[in-house]
Order: C-alpha cells, then sequence, then structure tokens
C-alpha cells in the first residue's frame, strides 16, 4: 500500500514538473511582451509629465500612440497574464488615463 502511494505520488510531482516547463515558455514571451509594452507606456507617461515637452508632442502621444500600444501590445498581454483583469475593467483605466491627460495639457483629440 506504502509503494502505491509512494509511486502515485511521485507520478503527480513528475506530471506537475513536466506541465511546468511546457506553460512557462509561452508564459515568458508574454511576460517580455507585457514587459515592453509597459515599458513604451512609461516612456509615453514621462514624455507627458516633462513641462518641455511640444503641444504637437503630447496631442501624438495621447491621442495616437498610447492609446494604440495600450490596446494592442498592453492590454492583451496582462489579461493573458492577469486573467483576474477584463478588457472593459483596463480600457476604463486607459480611458481615465487619458482623461487625466487631456485636462492637464488641454488637448483635444480629433474623433
Amino acid at each position: 500500500m506504502k509503494q502505491v502511494l509512494l509511486i502515485g505520488l511521485l507520478s503527480l510531482g513528475l506530471i506537475a514538473c513536466q506541465k511546468e516547463q511546457t506553460e512557462p515558455k509561452e508564459d515568458l514571451l508574454a511576460k517580455q511582451q507585457f514587459e515592453q509594452a509597459d515599458q513604451k507606456i512609461g516612456v509615453y507617461l514621462d514624455i507627458l509629465d516633462n513641462q518641455n515637452t511640444s503641444k504637437q508632442q503630447s496631442t501624438k502621444i495621447i491621442c495616437e500612440d498610447y492609446p494604440r500600444t495600450y490596446k494592442a501590445d498592453y492590454l492583451p498581454k496582462l489579461i493573458k497574464l492577469s486573467p483576474e483583469y477584463t478588457e472593459q475593467k483596463l480600457l476604463k483605466h486607459l480611458d481615465e488615463a487619458l482623461d487625466y491627460y487631456k485636462n492637464k495639457l488641454d488637448i483635444e483629440c480629433a474623433k
């Protein structure tokens, strides 16, 4: 009985280890892509917070670059890595951030 239990536990341990080895490659790639998108967004925010940034550059970031990077790169990777985030919640966060900078920098995006 002890041998059967020991073999069963070892089998479960091996299966768990094998499963962990196949999933991290996908997760690692998603994590790297997420970190790249997060870094890009961080650069955008640094530029927007810089008082010396031109209104033209700020407008381009707020109206084009930031939302495109957020929706195409950041959002899907974050949802993949952390399923507790939903697209709806993250789009709400995006809108809040964009509204903040639009108000702060007096920018209107063409629709």
